[in-house]
């Protein structure tokens, strides 16, 4: 299944910008090929595919806008859709006279705010390239701006992409992709290749964006408390992983809990029994992760395509109201992420319909980014962007991950939620750090 995914990068003008000239980035596509191609989906039981030819290009649209360049990039709260004009549509899907789907995998916009600086926005569809291929990409793209085309110095400090896509094995003898291709018959005559996962504006009137940014220091702090909550407990048997990740999700996923919990008890139609049912209830948080240095085979460091794990953290609402709620929230996402050593494919079989039965039936939250893409490399010769955003998860419960801008090993985390959700989120998460950390 392909979701259209939305980025947004800012650059703030602390010197006369120079415009990203179009050939730089011909340039750039011509190493990242697959970004300028089609997705091509003929009728079943015909396989999808990736078409590239020489007539083929992406839509660049060039923008000005006179919004306030500084309220868009800070990180108290904001309407989410104050960024959707600067994020580019993908051309609707084309259906050919015998039924074949064709869709783009690239849009770009450019929007100059006159006297402040520079706002790039990405559409992409994940079927082309999941995260770590992307920002290869960006960070390609800016390198050859930065350099004046030199793909001699791009080869040397980045690498060119590897587009050999057997050198992904499937785990299950072809098991795997029969799984992954019923999935995607099943969907496909009734879905657009370019969909927006984001509803219309409408729908989004009361919700807001914010960043949260945890220093390096308040995560070690939070690790070693968790680890001394660890030592104390006797009944800790099942191994699992602590990490930066696994301990700021764990707190991120307890404080949404909290903060729902607080709206619901504030809503005049709660049933007493209802809350009684709902304690043992399982909650899900949702995670992919990177395979590349967790698979039984090798792949180019700058393979370009999806390399992927899908994970699922199961973990009872009770345990996540609890006193004991970061530590349990702890356990459930560091076992999956124990478990994805050297088996990441494991059952991969089985994520769809995983999938399907968590999200149709069971309370969920997901997580998109990671703090190790370097979306602060790309430099185009600006400097870093001054902020980065995800704007695919404005009306999902989702927690967005990169690296701290200015602090090393630190972690920006944003997310979107309805004006007093967010406030009820942010004084949870005050208190919290405020408490542990």
């Amino acid at each position: 299944m392909a979701i259209p995914n939305n980025e947004v990068k800012v650059m703030e003008q602390s010197k006369k910008l120079s415009f990203p000239r179009s050939n730089t980035l011909s340039l750039t596509l011509r190493h990242f090929f697959p970004f300028a191609a089609n997705l091509i989906c003929p009728p079943p039981p015909a396989k999808p595919f990736i078409l590239f030819t020489d007539d083929d290009s992406v839509s660049l649209t060039v923008a000005e806008s006179a919004a306030d360049f500084n309220f868009l990039s800070a990180n108290h709260p904001r309407p989410v859709r104050a960024l959707h004009p600067f994020v580019p549509k993908l051309a609707p899907t084309r259906v050919e006279g015998d039924g074949t789907r064709v869709g783009p995998l690239l849009a770009l916009q450019v929007t100059v705010f006159p006297n402040s600086g520079i706002c790039i926005g990405v559409r992409f569809n994940h079927v082309a390239a999941d995260g770590r291929a992307f920002h290869h990409f960006m960070k390609s793209w800016t390198l050859v701006c930065k350099t004046g085309g030199d793909l001699i110095r791009l080869d040397r400090e980045l690498g060119l992409p590897s587009h050999d896509r057997a050198a992904i094995k499937d785990p299950a003898d072809g098991g795997v992709e029969l799984v992954l291709l019923n999935t995607w018959w099943s969907l496909s005559s009734t879905w657009d290749i370019g969909e927006d996962p984001v509803p219309p504006d409408d729908g989004l009137t009361d919700n807001v964006r914010s960043t949260f940014v945890l220093s390096q220091a308040q995560i070690e702090r939070l690790k070693h408390w968790v680890k001394d909550q660890l030592c104390d407990d006797k009944q800790n048997s099942t191994p699992f992983y602590i990490s930066s990740f696994v301990v700021i999700c764990a707190l991120m996923l307890v404080c949404l809990v909290k903060s729902e919990e607080i709206r619901e008890s504030n809503s005049t139609d709660v049933d007493d029994d209802d809350d009684d049912d709902d304690d043992d209830e399982p909650h899900y948080f949702i995670f992919v992760a990177d395979c590349q240095s967790r698979l039984q085979f090798r792949l180019p460091t700058t393979y370009f395509g999806n390399c992927l794990a899908l994970c699922y953290a199961q973990v009872k609402r009770n345990e996540l109201l609890g006193e004991n709620g970061i530590v349990a929230a702890v356990k459930a996402i560091g076992k999956e992420v124990a478990g994805l050593k050297n088996e990441a494919l494991k059952e991969a079989e089985k994520w769809m319909a995983k999938w399907k039965e968590v999200v149709e039936r069971w309370r969920h939250f997901t997580v998109a980014g990671s703090t190790k893409l370097g979306v602060y490399e790309a430099d185009s010769g600006w400097g870093k962007p001054k902020k980065s955003e995800s704007v695919h998860v404005d009306d999902s419960f989702a927690i967005c991950f990169a690296e701290s801008r200015d602090d090393i090993g630190g972690v920006k985390v944003g997310l979107a939620l309805n004006r007093d959700g967010m406030s009820s989120f942010s004084a949870i998460l005050e208190g919290s750090l405020t408490e542990l950390v």
